[in-house]
């Protein structure tokens, strides 16, 4: 069969692009260009550019040009899963520890196998939990702001399983979820994975525009709204009490679920109450001990209204059938015994060290955090390549995130998103002074 011209040109261009002929963030020749090198008409150089876009190659921008995109960016449909170096400072993810966690997870494990009913390890667990660790969430979240019944509540394995269960219990292949046009990357793949359509509400300094909500659900049957109201990944921002009833009401009056993620809501203190304690009857509400305890642990708990628990459970015996016994054991003694509580405290003023370095090391230019958050968003200058300055960075042994993990939009904004919560602080210094220099002077490259 003959192969179409454009065709050939696509996947030759491809073949060069995957095989790094040209560097990340160069600008292609433009449509015209291409035309009269390759002998194709016009409108046919702009499908060539279409079809490379769509295959996550090049990115295009109106008024600036088609750029090569980093390849090694495209294998987690929105999470970054580029492996760094083995020497590398990874300031992609989060996994912050405070001093003695380890020998706490010793003393810990000792305690458990002097005192516990290790046989009962061995067994499946009740899908939703055992009833005392289900009440040891209840008792903990209501340091959150939450007051809730035990019988509401679940136990997963992180946060993560807990988002996946909540859509899955609630929404159908197709079904529309408003979400913020930067958001958690997780919730991204989530929604590939479910074949869920994100509507990408635009951002604020304080929050998702409201109006925007109230547009599209007049305009397009949404069922459900995807919120971080307190400690926003990546923008940090903490919703104000008027805001979070606004979009009570607005959800109130379209029949929206509400999902609220609360992650990183620990960091923030005096924050006004969750919205599913402002309207249980309409929210999930999803967090875990990933963050405050250790990202290993993997246990995390699902607050949920009536309508929604058999539905929940199902999800739950689809995708693990229940949380490690063991796991949870552990998780439930330090939410009683105080040790989740400190460890919360030691890392806020953690956090609030870090952003001090990132203040002061990034003084003058338009850093985007929560003063105790464990990351940053960083803007870049309109001239420069995120992708471009992401891969420099790789060769000097960083890892950083762009915003194409984070955006839900077409038009990827041009940012880094730097989490500061996994190496010493005095590595954290010298590495966020190496960031400064390449942003600073990528336009002159």
């Amino acid at each position: 069969m003959r192969i179409p011209r454009y065709k050939r040109v696509v996947d030759a261009l491809a073949a060069e692009l995957r095989a790094g002929r040209w560097p990340v963030g160069t600008r292609l020749p433009t449509h015209r260009e291409l035309a009269a090198r390759e002998g194709i008409a016009l409108v046919t150089a702009s499908r060539v550019y279409a079809e490379l876009e769509a295959m996550g190659l090049v990115t295009g921008e109106p008024g600036r040009g088609t750029f090569v995109r980093d390849v090694a960016l495209l294998s987690g449909q929105g999470l970054d899963e580029r492996t760094a170096a083995a020497d590398a400072v990874d300031l992609r993810f989060n996994y912050p520890s405070v001093p003695g966690q380890a020998e706490l997870l010793r003393h810990a494990l000792r305690d458990l196998a002097a005192t516990g009913d290790l046989g009962s390890f061995l067994h499946y667990q009740p899908h939703r939990g055992r009833a005392e660790d289900r009440a040891a969430i209840a008792r903990h979240l209501r340091s959150r702001g939450l007051t809730v019944s035990a019988a509401h509540v679940f136990v997963v394995s992180g946060a993560q399983h807990g988002l996946a269960v909540a859509a899955m219990a609630t929404l159908q292949h197709g079904d529309v979820v408003a979400v913020d046009a930067l958001t958690y990357p997780g919730f991204k793949t989530l929604a590939h994975s479910l074949g869920l359509e994100l509507a990408a509400l635009p951002v604020t300094p304080s929050g998702p525009d409201l109006d925007a909500l109230e547009r599209l659900c007049a305009q397009r049957p949404v069922r459900a709204v995807y919120a971080m109201p307190t400690l926003h990944n990546p923008l940090g921002w903490v919703l104000p009490r008027s805001a979070r009833d606004r979009l009570v009401t607005i959800a109130r009056h379209h029949g929206l679920v509400i999902i609220e993620d609360a992650a990183y809501a620990y960091l923030a203190e005096d924050a006004p109450p969750p919205l599913a304690a402002i309207a249980p009857e309409i929210t999930i509400y999803v967090s875990s001990l990933s963050k405050s305890v250790a990202t290993g642990l993997r246990v995390g708990f699902v607050s949920a209204p009536g309508t929604q628990l058999a539905a929940i459970e199902r999800a739950i015996v689809a995708t693990t059938r229940n949380t490690p016994a063991l796991n949870t054991a552990l998780a439930c003694r330090w939410l009683d015994d105080g040790t989740v509580a400190r460890l919360e405290v030691q890392k806020r003023e953690d956090a609030v060290a870090r952003q001090t370095i990132a203040r002061e090391v990034f003084d003058g230019l338009p850093v985007v955090s929560h003063p105790s958050s464990y990351f940053l968003w960083l803007p870049l200058a309109e001239s420069a390549r995120a992708d471009r300055i992401a891969a420099f960075l790789a060769r000097k042994r960083i890892a950083v995130s762009t915003a194409e993990f984070f955006a839900t939009t077409v038009h990827v904004p041009q940012a880094l998103r730097l989490a500061l919560g996994s190496v010493g602080l005095a590595e954290l210094r010298r590495t966020l002074h190496d960031v400064r220099q390449v942003v600073e002077e990528d336009p002159h490259r």
